[in-house]
């Protein structure tokens, strides 16, 4: 097989692109980074070099690239089917998607006023209404799957559903948005995967400070 490398910009920040490498050092699925920093507001003119839409990740594998991060973790469920990516159950893996699909297209006010930053040391947010409608939204969909599964990933084990609200637990973290114990003790199994502790310790070591929403 060839050699899976993923292009991804800065670890403090770009949370899409935590997305799929999440997924694939939690799955233990062997694939090469390649870090392309954004250190401006627009992003980087060497993103054109390997994405379409000069925007990070991007999945490459021999001759195919693969943007987008929801599209990237199909790819590696269609190539790692043993790797459990999505649940194997049919109704299971319906619900990981649909829960996964909402966080790729929803929650712009928490996008907006609540960016991942993994240098960001703990305190309080003011945040509007809406933000916290999108923190309650996500409290329900954390809470209803870990009481049906179990936990204490939401489908019991780890899948693409959590490494898609991943970057959430940042912003919940960082912010101090949520004190549900359910959702406490998830992010708490999440941020002691050792995934978490390499992604998070060199997003810490960066030196480049983006102002930038959601990256």
């Amino acid at each position: 097989m060839s050699e899976l490398v993923l292009y991804i910009g800065n670890k403090n920040y770009s949370s899409w692109s935590f997305r799929p490498w999440f997924a694939l050092r939690a799955l233990e699925i062997e694939f090469r980074e390649q870090l392309v920093p954004f250190d401006m507001a627009a992003g980087n003119p060497a993103f054109s070099e390997f994405s379409p839409t000069n925007k990070v990740p991007v999945l490459e594998h021999g001759h195919l690239r693969i943007w987008e991060s929801l599209a990237i973790m199909e790819y590696l469920n269609d190539l790692f089917y043993t790797k459990h990516v999505w649940p194997h159950e049919h109704d299971n893996r319906a619900h990981a998607r649909a829960i996964s699909c909402e966080m790729l297209s929803g929650f712009s006010a928490l996008r907006s006023e609540c960016p991942m930053n993994m240098r960001r040391e703990p305190a309080s947010l003011d945040v509007s209404e809406a933000a916290r409608r999108d923190v309650r939204r996500i409290e329900t969909i954390w809470r209803e799957c870990l009481e049906r599964h179990g936990g204490p990933f939401l489908f019991g084990h780890f899948t693409a559903a959590d490494a898609m609200f991943a970057p959430v637990v940042n912003r919940f973290d960082i912010y101090r948005l949520t004190t549900d114990p359910a959702a406490l003790s998830y992010m708490d199994h999440i941020k002691s995967l050792p995934a978490w502790k390499e992604w998070e310790a060199a997003g810490r070591a960066e030196s480049w400070i983006v102002e930038e929403d959601e990256v």
